[in-house]
């Protein structure tokens, strides 16, 4: 079976289980509205409008009684209705009766059915029941209406469905190797980050270990855009209502910006993105063709409304620091920027370790801005780019913004799972919105093509990430703390000390356990923290200047000379050895 039947069988799978999973609620619950119930990547869900949030003890009882449907092995049957049929037979489902309302008079109103079940369903389905070969019922959550905070909250079940108990049996052990790498779990426990309700949701406090983290991975981001001829700029995270009118960020992004407050009888508004700043600069002289490409790069930090039920500890979250650039360029320059940003991306990711990635191309939509020409060249630039170095990509069309096709580009962390990280977006809109031009070598005015492009995509998030990714256990060059002493008694506090101002002063992130702990009580909390080094300190290592080493990994590499541990740590985080 190939990639893409499997991928089929797998929705159909899913899709016919979470079906059962309603008609197993609708009998267990009789109280219980209907909502929807798609498939999805890796499982199936549905919603439910109960008076009682489900428990876990329900879950199993759902699960129980699933397993009874399917065991009935009952046959999937595709119906067609007309729109009064189907009214009629929803007229106690008000939440059915609404997707009614928004299904298009010329589309086809079907519904599937097994045993005494009938739902509203396109389909595709399985045969029967009994082609549900694996499955499990995985937790329940709160889910807003149409993701609306003003319509009621339903009950939305998870569950996961398979080919086979083999492949369901994997999925649950990558579950539970991922919920061991929770980022919100590993953030606390580590002492990384947090957020407060007296705050705000989705806005993080970076505590010093994650802030030296983030420190790190910012002098590296910084050090490569200096070397490749970036400038980088710092601008305000405030700007006048006038700014994001001339953007089109009040007409298209205003429901995701925050309220305005008013200064001298002006509105201001917290900035949701970095780009009409950058154009500012830009616009700040008179710019020729000889100064062309200009790279203009920052750390910005923008602030973005989400609703309350996305938002996801680092990974979702309302203040964001974006590892934003822009390129203004001419058209003969874009395929060589284009292989720049592609350079620069698989360095920077890869120096953390990804190394296996997906890239989408997304082309012109229907309505766009620019004109055919900039497109072709815009489209043509990046597909041959990614051509050229080999890059297979999914080729969406349509899918590039209104204002200019895209890259997008997926890394794959430890355990298999994609994150889109890395954008590359043509814009054909702002260059124009704000009349930017340069005086080319024929003399005349011509308009610049500009580049967005991030590359984490937001430190916040690229943190999430790489928390998950890692485990929590940084390599050397990123850990916050490299090493810690343990004296092994009171009496050895000293030479403890003496060690870690060597360490300190050969510029390496170093502290002294002086707890009252005994020394295997305090190995096992330097592993449970994932800090590399142990570096333990007695009678015998104060006699021949040595330290006792023990990494995290449970590894002894037994008494090693000062200089020499100085030596490894420094050679592992200056090539980034992960």
């Amino acid at each position: 079976m190939g990639d893409d039947e499997l991928e089929d069988l797998r929705q159909r799978i899913r899709h016919s289980a979470a079906h059962v999973m309603a008609d197993v609620v609708t009998n267990m619950y009789p109280e219980a509205k209907l909502a929807i119930g798609p498939p999805t990547e890796d499982g199936f869900y549905y919603d439910f409008l109960v008076k009682e949030p489900f428990s876990d003890d329900d879950l199993k009882k759902i699960e129980r009684q699933m397993k009874k449907k399917i065991a009935g092995n009952l046959p999937f049957e595709y119906s067609e209705y007309s729109r009064e049929e189907i009214l009629a037979m929803n007229a106690d489902e008000p939440l059915k009766l609404e997707v009614i309302e928004q299904i298009p008079d010329e589309e086809v109103i079907s519904t599937y059915s097994h045993g005494s079940f009938e739902d509203l369903c396109a389909g595709p389905h399985v045969e029967s029941t009994g082609k549900i070969p694996a499955f499990k019922l995985l937790h329940v959550a709160g889910a807003y209406w149409r993701g609306d905070e003003n319509r009621p909250m339903l009950q939305r079940i998870y569950g996961t469905a398979w080919e086979s108990k083999e492949a369901l049996d994997e999925y649950i052990e990558k579950l539970n190797e991922a919920r061991k790498r929770d980022h919100r779990n590993l953030g606390r426990d580590l002492d990384l980050y947090s957020i407060h309700e007296e705050t705000g949701p989705g806005l993080i406090i970076w505590h010093p270990k994650g802030a030296r983290v983030r420190t790190l991975f910012e002098e590296f981001w910084k050090n490569e855009h200096y070397s490749r001829g970036y400038d980088l700029v710092y601008t305000p995270n405030i700007g006048r209502a006038n700014l994001w009118q001339t953007s089109g960020h009040l007409d298209f992004f205003k429901e995701n910006m925050f309220a305005p407050s008013e200064t001298d009888g002006q509105d201001y508004y917290l900035k949701p993105m970095n780009c009409p700043f950058h154009i500012m600069y830009y616009k700040s002289d008179l710019r020729s063709y000889r100064q062309l490409p200009m790279r203009v790069g920052e750390l910005g930090t923008v602030y973005r409304y989400e609703r309350g039920g996305t938002l996801h500890g680092m990974l979702r979250v309302r203040g964001l620091t974006q590892d934003d650039a822009h390129i203004f360029c001419t058209p003969e320059q874009i395929g060589t920027e284009i292989d720049g940003v592609l350079d620069l991306t698989f360095d920077l990711l890869g120096a953390f370790g990804f190394e296996d990635f997906t890239v989408n191309l997304s082309t012109r939509p229907e309505k766009a801005v620019g004109s055919d020409q900039q497109w072709e060249i815009a489209e043509k630039s990046l597909k041959n780019t990614l051509d050229s170095r080999g890059l297979k990509f999914e080729l969406e069309e349509g899918g590039g913004a209104f204002y200019g096709p895209k890259i997008d580009i997926n890394i794959r962390d430890a355990i298999g799972r994609l994150w889109q990280c890395t954008t590359v977006q043509f814009d054909f809109n702002l260059p124009e919105r704000f009349g930017l031009s340069y005086i080319g070598e024929d003399g005349s005015e011509h308009q610049p093509f500009m580049v967005h492009r991030a590359i984490f995509g937001s430190l916040e998030r690229f943190m999430g990430i790489l928390i998950e990714h890692y485990g929590g256990a940084f390599p050397v060059w990123l850990a916050p703390v490299q090493a810690t002493v343990i004296p092994i008694s009171d009496r050895h506090l000293e030479y403890a000390q003496s060690v870690q101002d060597k360490l300190l002063s050969a510029g390496l992130r170093v502290e002294v356990n002086d707890g009252n702990e005994r020394m295997n009580a305090k190995i096992r909390g330097a592993q449970l923290q994932k800090i590399p080094y142990m570096l333990i300190v007695g009678d015998r290592e104060i006699e021949s200047e040595t330290v006792g080493v023990r990494l995290r990994s449970g590894d002894d590499l037994g008494s090693v000379g000062l200089s020499d541990i100085i030596e490894r740590i420094r050679g592992e985080s200056e090539n980034k050895v992960l």
